[in-house]
């Protein structure tokens, strides 16, 4: 697991949400981050006194008065009241449905929400944080439902999913009203998974229900999901791009540097520099750099030769959607925030603002599913072009070599997959922050519907790696049929190639049997589940770098 993570000034990067949501890495609260919560902790358990002893007390958002519409209405008296109202909000805002989120999306949130309230502006003692912390580190993870949360006013009904296994009504425990979690793969009561993990349920202070709750944290938690997958999910897509364009017998000219150079972006420059290194040593690309074309015209369909242009953009969308997502990571995103040493000159250091509407979130996670489908969109073409036999340059039909004409189907059925999968990302990557709908009495009358985003980003990115596993396995398919067609080895294709088909050959489908290549039909389904689990745990994108070294 590696040495903990420390919460504290240093701010969560995207690799370090990884590795606590992912692989369990330990996560630590620092002295620092305790020092930075306790100005804003103290400033209301003063409050919480003077309400206590009877001294007037001016009505303070969400600390003792209602929320939402309900917020003008009436101050409440004690702190018991206060108290009383952050258990109660947690209940009545426990109204999710829809299946279960996955543990990582769920592990995710609640570093997010841990790593927020250390900020020191959300007003809540160390044990709040302190008891998240346990449950990451004793797999203790509440079950979420999916739907609920409008990505404003935070997410509100998934975040109260995971308070009510936490928290604990004052009066005592109450089994019905302790949602539910699963501890070490077993679903059962949050009290029951508390107590078989060690771990005591807390009674919330003032201020503790809200901070928990109105913050952006699973849509921050999806997004940031869906681009982990999808950096790693747009570098194998170069690698099979690579694949596609070298059984085709493709032009070089398309990826030499001055081209893309020419044009100055970024990602383009990038991206046709990593296409070029992939395709590096293959005596079946046509020109390039330094070498004269043979072939004329020099041109691919687009699907090959503008790769870089495709991308490049895709490249450069996923670097602002990765700033958008590790700033919110380390975000205060409750409300009221408590300014408990700054401020000078004003005694109200609650200040109301809405820190927790997730439109940023929203616009990166709806940018991240129209690109990362771009991915999807062109590779299809690429693996549509590969069964052709009018388009591939003499490899045979649906990419088998059959005894019999029209005996197999070769991978005609995986394309029809492919298009599929494509046409599905098309409907989801419609944006969800251009829509809104207005809640509580239209108080909340402007909403992001982050959450939506961020969930259909993942769902996206899925997608599309199974796409782009397809062109993988297709294109070692094509790379084998192309070596025979020109009686030549495999040390006739670029080292990458070689390497991902050699990965491709020395692993074994779902169903125990060799990924080898197709000489006849036979079920697809085995194969195609373990090439994206191949590329969904970088193995594919790891052969290929290995090779060029």
């Amino acid at each position: 697991m590696g040495k903990a993570l420390q919460l504290g000034p240093e701010a969560v990067t995207l690799d370090d949400l990884m590795a606590v949501a992912r692989h369990g890495r330990p996560v630590d609260l620092s002295d620092a981050a305790r020092a930075a919560m306790r100005p804003s902790a103290d400033w209301v358990a003063e409050l919480s006194a003077r309400m206590d002893r009877g001294e007037p007390a001016q009505a303070i958002y969400s600390i003792n008065t209602g929320f939402g519409s309900l917020s003008g209405r009436q101050a409440f008296r004690t702190s018991a009241q206060a108290r009383d109202l952050s258990r109660r909000l947690v209940i009545s805002n426990a109204a999710g449905v829809g299946r279960h989120l996955d543990d990582e999306v769920v592990r995710a949130a609640m570093l997010i929400r841990a790593a927020s309230l250390t900020r020191g502006y959300s007003a809540v003692r160390d044990v709040v944080v302190e008891t998240i912390l346990d449950m990451l580190a004793r797999d203790v993870i509440p079950a979420v439902p999916e739907y609920g949360s409008l990505g404003a006013s935070g997410d509100l009904i998934p975040l109260a999913h995971v308070a009510l296994v936490m928290s604990r009504d004052e009066a005592g425990e109450e089994v019905l009203d302790s949602g539910m979690a699963r501890h070490r793969g077993e679903l059962m009561s949050g009290v029951a998974a508390m107590e078989a993990a060690g771990i005591g349920r807390i009674v919330l202070g003032a201020k503790e229900g809200l901070a928990l709750l109105n913050g952006t944290s699973f849509s921050t938690a999806q997004t940031a999901l869906a681009l982990a997958d999808a950096e790693n999910l747009l570098a194998t897509a170069e690698v099979a791009a690579a694949m596609s364009i070298e059984a085709l017998m493709g032009f070089g000219d398309a990826f030499i540097p001055e081209l893309h150079e020419a044009r100055g972006h970024a990602g383009q420059i990038e991206s046709a520099a990593n296409i070029r290194a992939l395709l590096d040593g293959s005596t079946l690309i046509d020109g390039g750099i330094g070498r004269d074309p043979e072939r004329q015209p020099p041109q691919d369909a687009y699907s090959l030769r503008c790769t870089p242009q495709v991308l490049g953009p895709v490249r450069d969308t996923l670097r602002f959607v990765r700033g958008i997502v590790e700033t919110e990571i380390n975000a205060a995103t409750d409300n009221p925030l408590i300014f408990a040493d700054k401020l000078p000159g004003r005694s109200l250091k609650a200040v109301s603002g809405g820190n927790f509407h997730a439109e940023y979130i929203a616009f990166a996670a709806d940018f991240l599913s129209i690109v990362v489908t771009e991915i999807g969109n062109i590779a299809e073409r690429r693996l549509f072009r590969l069964n052709d036999g009018t388009l591939n340059r003499g490899l045979p039909d649906m990419l088998v070599a059959s005894e019999h004409v029209g005996m197999d189907c070769g991978y005609m059925l995986p394309q029809y997959l492919a298009a599929a999968l494509v046409s599905d990302c098309k409907t989801l990557a419609h944006p969800d922050s251009v829509d809104s709908i207005p809640t509580c009495s239209n108080q909340e009358d402007h909403v992001s519907m982050a959450n939506n985003a961020g969930r259909h980003a993942r769902q996206v990115v899925k997608n599309i790696e199974n796409v782009v596993a397809i062109e993988v396995l297709m294109a070692a398919q094509a790379l084998e049929l192309r070596l025979a067609e020109r009686k030549l080895g495999a040390d006739a294709l670029a080292p990458a190639s070689r390497a991902v088909l050699e990965l491709l050959r020395a692993s074994a489908a779902t169903d125990g049997r060799p990924i080898d290549h197709l000489e006849r039909d036979k079920v697809l389904y085995p194969r195609l589940h373990a090439v994206t689990d191949l590329l969904h745990s970088g193995a594919v994108l790891k052969a290929a770098r290995e090779a060029m070294r």
